[in-house]
């Protein structure tokens, strides 16, 4: 039998493994109007070599155009439907595809993707079932209306799973197949990203978080301080009495 490691030496047979594992992996990107941006991060992925998957949720601009010229699987809606929809529509794509990991991040350019190898390192780590990353250990840039919607939700929700998540709003996120196959998901908005952690929790799937950069240049967060808000209390709250048992990604 031939001695793969010996003849690759330690260096370099781990990054034949770590080049195996992004054929495994896809990337999602739920966009809404971001045309300015999508082309440019598209590119940056696939110069990693991972297959990147847009979810247009309606919109009005060049965004499914120029994601789709730059090689990107695009999948759009006709209206829009939330952020939410569109991670879901997302999973599903991924699950029928077979891709064993699975990473979200944001269209907008908040997020450097040449993390996503961090990611996958601290997957394999840890043996961790989802990677969240945290901006929380430096927030100089960050509004602070979000630092405090931040830290509270955050600790709100670390509580409900029991583990402890530093940054539970943040987009940027791997996530392996077996956790979207044994979860219900429903909220269709933001709410979205609190409820596959507290669903992931109770199954047992074990969370960790990644220190990483944002990088913010002035937008406008698509956030509503008042509806999202309302939205994100009633889906802690329907999971918080959901009984353990449900189970089944839909």
């Amino acid at each position: 039998m031939v001695d793969v490691q010996k003849i690759l030496g330690a260096g370099g047979y781990e990054c034949l493994r770590l080049i195996s594992k992004m054929n495994d992996t896809c990337v999602i990107i739920p966009a809404y109007n971001e045309e300015k941006v999508i082309a440019s991060l598209i590119e940056r992925i696939k110069n990693i070599g991972l297959t990147v998957v847009v979810v247009d949720d309606g919109s009005s601009d060049a965004t499914a155009d120029m994601a789709q010229a730059k090689g990107a699987v695009v999948l759009k809606s006709e209206k829009n439907q939330g952020k939410g929809s569109a991670l879901r529509r997302g999973f599903e794509y991924a699950l029928k595809s077979q891709y064993q990991t699975i990473v979200t991040l944001d269209a907008d350019g908040q997020h450097n993707p040449e993390s996503i190898k961090d990611f996958i390192q601290m997957r394999k780590k840890t043996n961790a079932d989802m990677v969240v990353g945290n901006r929380m250990r430096n927030t100089e840039n960050m509004p602070l209306a979000r630092i405090i919607t931040n830290r509270f939700m955050s600790w709100l929700i670390s509580r409900a799973s029991g583990q402890n998540i530093p940054d539970t709003q943040c987009g940027f996120r791997l996530i392996q197949k077996i956790v979207l196959e044994n979860i219900t998901l429903l909220a269709a908005r933001y709410d979205m990203e609190s409820e596959i952690l507290i669903e992931a929790a109770k199954k047992g799937y074990k969370i960790e978080s990644l220190p990483i950069e944002t990088i913010y240049q002035g937008e406008k967060s698509q956030i509503h301080p008042v509806l999202d808000t309302l939205r994100f209390i009633k889906t802690y709250l329907r999971l918080l009495f959901t009984k353990k048992e449900q189970h089944g990604f839909r």
